[in-house]
Formats: structure tokens, sequence, C-alpha cells
């Protein structure tokens, strides 16, 4: 029997997904539950154009994510922090602060999406990876300089 999952289900697929099951698992188990609904002609061929709007939206925006990442690909952005003796900073360079300094350059990117290797505590440069889409990613580099 074909389904259409509603829902992510553990061993058998993700929202979205056409699976073939045993009609007693899905009778029994996944149609009570709301987790599938039978693939009936109509439902398949809904799915089907539900599938390509999905693909078109994912394209376009892995192309916005491109373009952007293409703006801000080798771009510098400098933090100027207290710091103490032998250039050790009093706190860190967080993604969240890294997020807002995208952001007021004009780039819109939620601090989960900034990777950094290890916590920003000293002075210096560091690379820093910003994750944009599945498979797009770009290298900024952060300037960290003492305070006046």
């Amino acid at each position: 029997m074909q389904v259409i999952l509603q829902q992510d289900v553990p061993n058998l697929g993700k929202k979205g997904e056409l699976r073939e099951v045993a009609p007693g698992y899905a009778r029994n188990h996944l149609l009570p539950r709301s987790l599938a609904v039978e693939a009936t002609p109509q439902r398949l061929r809904d799915w089907q154009q539900n599938k390509e709007k999905l693909e078109t939206h994912s394209r376009q925006q892995e192309d916005q994510a491109r373009s952007k990442a293409s703006d801000m690909e080798g771009m510098e952005f400098v933090f100027k922090m207290p710091a103490g003796e032998g250039g050790r900073l009093f706190g860190s360079v967080t993604p969240a602060d890294i997020a807002l300094k995208l952001k007021e350059a004009g780039f819109n990117v939620d601090k989960k999406k900034v990777e950094i290797d290890e916590p920003i505590k000293s002075l210096g440069r560091f690379p820093v990876t910003i994750r944009l889409h599945p498979g797009v990613k770009a290298d900024i580099q952060i300037k960290v300089d003492k305070e006046d």
C-alpha cells in the first residue's frame, strides 16, 4: 500500500515522502495516528504538484543564497573590544555579535548559521564561515582590535 507521510516517521521517512508499506501497518498504525494518508490518484497528483512547487522554491532560495554568498565572500568585519595584557579579550566575540555586524552591513543572517572554529577571545584575524543554505557557504574574516 502506498502512503504519503504527513509527519516524520522514524525508520520510515520524512514528511511529504511517498512510501510503500504493508497494508496492516498503514491501516492500524499510520492512518489512525494521522502520520500518513493513503496515496489515492488525486492525492498523488496534488503531491506531485506540491513537490514541484517546493523544488522550485528551494532552487530560488539556493540561487539567492549563492548571490548573497558571492557578495559576502572575502569581506572583513572589525570589532573593537576591551582587552587586557597579552591581547586577551574581556569576554568574547560570539556568533550573535557577528550576525549583528552582518545585519548592519545589509546581510540578514541568523546567528545559528555563523560557524566559528573556536571562541574568539583574543586580538587578531579569524576566519568565519557563514552557512547560508545547504551546500552554500561564505567565508569572511573577523578582525578584533583593542578598544581605545
